[in-house]
């Protein structure tokens, strides 16, 4: 499986936790990698892990699929928004 780059592109309001512009983490395989001394947002993860395993495989799918065009999630936070880059790592 690809390796997965999820970075903090942009907040558009308040992260209790709190996420940083360019705090990042990677997905590989079931591995979840978190630089030393950063976190991630459970709920935020949790509403991602869906999409990892088909996004690592988007180049395998038809031309219309709606994955192909994925490049950004959202917190689930309503208060946060929190905007998330996803990068496949080739």
């Amino acid at each position: 499986m690809a390796k997965i780059k999820v970075s903090v592109e942009r907040i558009e309001g308040h992260c209790d936790l709190p996420m940083l512009v360019g705090d990042h983490f990677y997905v590989e395989g079931s591995k979840l990698f978190i630089p030393e001394g950063k976190y991630i947002c459970i709920w935020a993860l949790q509403s991602m892990m869906l999409i990892f395993p088909i996004l690592a495989e988007k180049d395998k799918l038809d031309e219309s699929h709606w994955v192909r065009s994925v490049k950004n999630f959202s917190c689930p936070d309503p208060k946060g928004r929190v905007q998330y880059k996803l990068e496949v790592i080739e």
